[in-house]
């Protein structure tokens, strides 16, 4: 048996994966820059992760997602049109072009995955379904709810796993299905159902915003699904999912290193750690492979601040909705959030 060597073509090819190849910017970051704006689809208002004042300006987890994204890529976290969508709507306005990035509560499915014509990109917050319910009503556990009404929104997943849950545990829970947010709220402040299912940061969201004592509801122990949350695009664009996915990762990295909205300039002057050197673009230049520049992390985090200080400042015990870091804290600190490392 003889054997020819390699031809120059394949020595080429094998060669390939030691060399990083600058990326292409792709059409939806084409149009992005064309217009100067990102558009970002959100949720029509819950509180925490995205959310309109009385003057207009949007706030939330999910809103600072579209902003760091706006940094990276435009230079300017404040470059962003928000789209609120209700849940039946936002799949469409983002499959249509609508919008183009979907930064709204969505949760990571199978289905949603691979049947949509769309990309998951970065859990941004690990969450799961739970129940509210009067603290007059003395249910302490979903497990009470056998035979009783739970006010619910259509076209989510919370109605599914609402289904499943009473099936599985034999509850015959009767569900009240309503299309917008606002009409569940009502119902349920309204006494029509005994308790409110949906994501447990939302309930505490409702809860905080719409009750009119708060401390009158009680959130149940129980989570009954795995709600990881994030932001979707498009499939079709490979350097755009990218994008928006290594923004949310490197906000991850930053809290990990040590890189805040207040120290990020001094560290990308001063800093020796060559870590926090490929980070912020003071030693090696990772926007090329993305289709930006090299400082596109030092600026989403400058605007937003790390994963950390978005968490702290939106949904942490130091906000009104007082939520613990939980799942959502870093891998090294006791929670399951884990950046692949930026390099």
């Amino acid at each position: 048996m003889t054997f020819k060597p390699l031809s120059s073509l394949a020595i080429a090819v094998a060669a390939l994966g030691a060399f990083a190849l600058p990326a292409h910017a792709g059409k939806t970051l084409d149009g992005i820059k064309a217009r100067g704006q990102v558009i970002c689809g959100v949720h029509t208002g819950l509180a925490g992760f995205s959310a309109a004042d009385s003057n207009g300006k949007w706030a939330g987890i999910d809103v600072d997602v579209c902003r760091a994204v706006a940094a990276a890529t435009l230079g300017d976290g404040e470059k962003v049109k928000y789209v609120p969508l209700v849940a039946q709507a936002r799949f469409t306005a983002l499959q249509s072009g609508e919008v183009d990035v979907l930064s709204r509560n969505t949760t990571f499915t199978l289905t949603r995955d691979a049947s949509l014509g769309l990309s998951q990109t970065a859990v941004v917050y690990y969450d799961g379904q739970g129940f509210m319910v009067p603290v007059k009503s003395k249910i302490k556990s979903a497990k009470q709810l056998k035979g009783q009404t739970v006010c619910v929104q259509s076209g989510t997943t919370t109605e599914k796993n609402l289904t499943d849950y009473s099936k599985a545990n034999a509850l015959n829970i009767k569900p009240v299905v309503f299309e917008k947010l606002d009409a569940v709220e009502g119902a349920y402040f309204s006494g029509r159902c005994i308790a409110y299912t949906t994501d447990a940061s939302g309930l505490a969201s409702v809860r905080n915003k719409s009750a009119k004592n708060p401390a009158d509801h009680l959130i149940l122990p129980e989570l009954i699904s795995k709600e990881p949350l994030g932001p979707m695009v498009r499939r079709g664009d490979d350097e755009w999912a990218a994008i928006v996915k290594w923004t949310v990762f490197g906000l991850l990295e930053a809290e990990e290193n040590g890189v805040t909205s207040a120290n990020v300039d001094d560290l990308k002057a001063n800093s020796k750690d060559p870590v926090v050197g490929r980070l912020l673009g003071s030693t090696e230049d990772t926007g090329k492979l993305l289709g930006l520049d090299k400082e596109w992390l030092a600026r989403a985090v400058k605007t937003t601040g790390n994963y950390g200080e978005i968490f702290e400042r939106n949904v942490g015990p130091k906000s009104a909705l007082q939520l613990p870091r939980g799942l959502n804290n870093l891998w090294n600190k006791g929670g399951i959030q884990y950046a692949p490392p930026i390099r």
